[in-house]
């Protein structure tokens, strides 16, 4: 439930271009025009699915916490087909003897 919202005495919540503008600074994403609408739109048919949600009497029902009663059922990790470090180093395009060699992507 998203804070401040679904709750019987709650308004209905609106998208506006500010929260919109908000969330693509928070998510570090850039919407023109149209783009804007279109999230605007999808933004309050999620919103509104929400409040249907809200109104469903669920008294008496216990939370899901699985899907099914199915169990993971996990293998044994086992090593097959082993590349020497030799012949990994052959497909790199920069190595030295131990070590592939690439480029530097943090900049302090």
């Amino acid at each position: 439930m998203v804070a401040g919202y679904g709750t019987k005495t709650d308004k209905k919540m609106k998208i506006d271009n500010a929260l919109v503008d908000r969330l693509a600074e928070l998510s570090r994403l850039e919407f023109d025009d149209s783009g804007k609408e279109k999230i605007k739109d999808d933004l309050q048919k999620i919103f509104d699915m929400m409040d249907k949600l809200n109104d469903l009497n669920v008294d008496g029902v216990e939370p899901l916490i699985y899907m099914s009663d199915e169990v993971n059922v996990l293998r044994a990790d086992e090593v097959k087909g082993q590349v020497s470090r030799e012949e990994a180093l052959l497909n790199a395009p920069q190595h030295d003897s131990d070590f592939f060699k690439v480029p530097k992507v943090i900049k302090k």
